[in-house]
């Protein structure tokens, strides 16, 4: 699993590069904040099920993001679709926090 930072991820936005943002946080965190663009897709027993409807095509590019540097989530999340068969998925692991500056 590769990462990207804050400033790679801001230029991909800026550019208008297609990919998808999927927030992997519970969906009342989601509502409270979430990255610009960003999908809800929870990291909960149907993720499975609900990351191959929300991203079907698995060549896509995906950045996945959770919290912070110290949630497991995003990195969770990013291993379970590489054995799911997507081949390019990001894990921006400074997540919500990084973004927003808090880390």
């Amino acid at each position: 699993m590769e990462r990207i930072s804050k400033e790679a991820l801001r230029g991909k936005m800026v550019r208008g590069e297609p990919f998808a943002l999927v927030d992997v946080l519970s969906p009342d965190e989601y509502e409270r904040y979430h990255l610009p663009g960003a999908i809800n897709v929870p990291i909960t027993r149907s993720f499975i099920e609900n990351i191959q409807r929300a991203v079907p095509d698995k060549q896509q590019e995906v950045v996945v993001y959770c919290q912070s540097e110290d949630c497991p989530a995003s990195p969770t999340a990013a291993r379970c679709m590489e054995e799911l068969g997507y081949e390019s998925v990001l894990d921006y692991a400074a997540g919500r926090d990084g973004w927003r500056g808090e880390t």
